[in-house]
């Protein structure tokens, strides 16, 4: 059973940094991409950042503040965020895609979301 766990949410002041890192497991053939989308109350789902076979890809709102980065020994994404605004509050959710089984077949999995609130 594939299943993605985060971690590192939390309540942070204006300008200051969290990390959250989101672990794949089970019986995994190769991931791709991984990546983080964020909800914010009232608002779709957005994309934040993902690491695919060609590259990395970020939501204009967040270059230059946020950092996404990969540990494929540990099947790991990580997403350092620094300079934090009080619109970046959201539940940030992982998300991968990953292959697996015996027919190393394709799903979508996403994580449980994480609270990430900046006040100001």
């Amino acid at each position: 059973q594939v299943q993605l766990v985060e971690s590192g949410g939390g309540l942070v002041q204006a300008g200051g940094s969290l990390r959250l890192s989101c672990a794949a497991s089970g019986s995994i053939f190769s991931i791709n991409p991984m990546g983080w989308y964020r909800q914010a109350p009232g608002k779709q789902r957005e994309l934040v950042a993902t690491i695919t076979s060609a590259g990395i890809n970020y939501v204009d709102s967040v270059k230059g503040r946020f950092t996404i980065s990969r540990d494929n020994a540990k099947n790991t994404v990580y997403l350092q965020m620094n300079s934090l605004k009080p619109e970046d509050t959201a539940v940030y959710y992982c998300h991968a895609h990953i292959y697996s089984g015996t027919y190393i077949i394709g799903h979508d999995y996403w994580g449980q979301g994480t609270q990430v609130t900046v006040s100001s």
